[in-house]
């Protein structure tokens, strides 16, 4: 019998397993096995509002501050990573002002930082480790 719930160790319950839920769960063990963000830096599905738009971040990751540092924005696998959800992201980030945007299907991830001056982001091509997107 297939498995219907997960624990999401950052909400601390158990939540619905759906397939965008399944690349949350995946993209946060990333974050905390292959970055080094300490659990306690992150939240998933975060609120905010955008004027009178309310939106949810999938996961934010937070520096020493306390101050968001990147957003993540996680889809389906069956969900091509393309301009809109980049720029889904970028709008949140009107809101946010992080440095780092992630934006995954589980399968497909592109990461980009923050820049000074035109386009104002960069695509990375390597996985940043939190102590390095701290310094940035």
């Amino acid at each position: 019998m297939k498995k219907s719930t997960v624990w999401d160790p950052l909400r601390k319950k158990e939540v619905a397993l759906t397939p965008e839920e399944d690349v949350r769960q995946w993209f946060i063990r990333q974050l905390a096995e292959v970055m080094k963000v300490p659990m306690h830096m992150m939240m998933s599905e975060t609120g905010f509002s955008l004027g009178e738009k309310k939106f949810r971040a999938d996961i934010l990751v937070y520096g020493r501050n306390a101050v968001p540092l990147a957003v993540v924005e996680c889809k389906r696998p069956d969900v091509q990573l393309d301009n809109s959800v980049l720029e889904q992201a970028i709008r949140y980030n009107m809101v946010l002002n992080v440095k780092y945007i992630f934006i995954t299907n589980g399968r497909q991830t592109f990461i980009c930082r923050r820049t000074t001056g035109s386009p104002g982001y960069e695509f990375l091509q390597k996985t940043p480790l939190y102590e390095d997107m701290l310094l940035a």
